[in-house]
């Protein structure tokens, strides 16, 4: 049995939510009011710097990423709507900030107005959206993007973001971690595409005896693994000595998928979960076994004590260690798999650093420059544990990625000099980073030329898209009817 609460209590839960709610959403403004001036210091400290391959943005990006504890995809995400809080959108970021409108909502407004180009259209979009969304609070996902779309399309036709249905532009393939060991996969193709995959996966889910004990939706997802190998045949799982497809088997590829696990588990002694690099998932060990049975297995010995390697690039052996060892890139925030990463002398091998697991981690391509030309400063203890100081004096902390799973790769694999291993890098002054940025390798177009580019190819579509529309029209109602609104949109019939 339950009482029910009195109207006056009701009534103040629901007070207390909404404040919740709004103070949530200004201490999210406050975030991106911090980073966008976070984003001001450094112009002003090293410039502009567009051309480098780890610019400016990039470098922020970087610093919001390690500061919240995020990818480097989020940082960079978060620098963007501060920016476009800050340069775009000013009037609707005010509302931002007194709590009217909520993070996700402010977010859906900036990429629905990314397309506008001129500053007056867009001036005129931001007063007319900073009026009308805080009253928007109620809509549904869908109705809120089709209101703000109403007002890009009153400020700039070519402006609006088209839908799905408009085009085929928005195709994609996305693999998605769902339970352990197995992951979700959906997407949007062309229809001949689709209907093509849909034929191919029921001829090699049709490979294999009628003893073979899987379903067939089980067999079409297993050919899969086929259609990535370019294999033409599915093993047969039968386990029958006699199976006639027992000579067909899939030949070798070279595609190779990364796992990490213990050997008690593969040898069935043990439970514990194996990982795998490229989809940052554990899988189950009944799982691991069987994935093990047909893979090629190679041991992962720590080198404790081992003496320092005499050349530069590490010997396969430590190569897989430290890969095995960090899982991941070992900056903060930065989830890039190992395989995915270079790997880093803490100490240069230049200054006297060893090739050894004491003074060796993965870092991504972008921490791996930030650390070589932008100042960020490592120190490497022989357990793999590493010590980072970012360029504004913030610290922080970060362990193996084996240090829970495989706690034995974390083991420390022996003391090594500071001139070898340990020290610090040197604090850099302004002037100092700035010299050394000088120095970091350029791209061939900056970020804004990307995005100047991207903007300028979409709204050629939409203008081309909209003005087959008002063509089509045309025919249906005559050539000579609508001649005196030639310059408007057509109707949305």
């Amino acid at each position: 049995m339950f009482e029910s609460s009195t109207p006056s209590l009701r009534s103040h839960l629901v007070i207390r939510m909404v404040d919740a709610a709004r103070t949530a959403a200004q201490c999210q403004a406050e975030m991106l009011v911090s980073i966008g001036e976070l984003f001001r210091a450094r112009l002003a400290e090293f410039g502009e710097c567009e051309d480098y391959a780890v610019d400016t943005y990039a470098a922020v990006a970087a610093e919001v990423a390690a500061t919240l504890r995020c990818s480097l995809a989020m940082g960079s995400s978060h620098l963007r709507y501060a920016l476009a809080m800050q340069e775009r959108l000013p009037q609707v970021g005010r509302v931002f900030e007194g709590g009217g409108i909520d993070y996700d909502t402010f977010k859906r407004i900036v990429f629905r107005t990314d397309l506008i180009v001129d500053d007056g259209r867009l001036a005129s979009a931001d007063e007319h959206l900073a009026l009308a969304t805080p009253r928007w609070g109620t809509l549904s996902r869908g109705k809120l993007d089709k209101a703000i779309d109403k007002a890009v399309a009153k400020a700039d036709p070519d402006a609006v973001r088209r839908r799905a249905e408009d085009s085929g532009r928005d195709r994609y393939v996305e693999i998605c971690e769902t339970d352990a060991g197995v992951c979700e996969i959906r997407g949007r193709a062309f229809d001949a595409v689709g209907r093509a995959l849909d034929k191919r996966l029921d001829e090699l889910a049709a490979t294999v005896c009628d003893q073979d004990p899987r379903t067939k939706d089980q067999r079409r997802t297993d050919a899969l693994q086929p259609l990535a190998d370019r294999a033409d045949r599915l093993a047969c799982r039968c386990g029958l000595d006699a199976c006639p497809m027992a000579g067909m088997k899939p030949p070798r590829t070279g595609i190779v998928i990364h796992v990490v696990a213990e050997q008690a588990t593969l040898e069935g002694s043990g439970d514990a979960p194996g990982y795998t690099f490229d989809a940052d998932s554990l899988i189950p060990a009944e799982l691991l076994r069987e994935l093990a049975a047909v893979a090629k297995q190679v041991p992962v010995i720590p080198p404790v004590d081992a003496v320092p390697e005499s050349s530069y690039v590490p010997s396969k052996a430590l190569a897989d260690f430290v890969r095995c060892r960090d899982l991941t890139c070992r900056a903060p925030g930065c989830d890039k798999p190992a395989t995915s990463c270079e790997l880093d002398h803490t100490v240069p091998y230049a200054d006297g650093g060893a090739t050894h697991a004491s003074n060796i981690k993965c870092l991504c391509v972008t921490h791996h420059l930030l650390k070589t030309f932008c100042g960020w400063q490592d120190l490497q203890l022989p357990d793999g544990t590493i010590v980072w100081t970012l360029p504004g004096g913030q610290v922080y902390v970060t362990t193996p990625g084996s240090a829970l799973l495989f706690p034995g790769l974390s083991a420390p694999t022996g003391v090594l000099s500071a001139a070898q291993g340990r020290g610090i890098g040197k604090p850099g002054t302004a002037a100092g980073l700035a010299e050394r940025m000088a120095k970091m390798p350029r791209r061939s177009r900056t970020r804004r030329q990307n995005r100047d580019a991207a903007i300028a190819e979409e709204r050629r579509l939409n203008q081309q898209s909209r003005l087959a529309a008002r063509e089509k029209i045309r025919k249906i109602i005559g050539p000579h009817a609508g001649e005196d609104r030639a310059d408007e949109d057509p109707p949305p019939f």
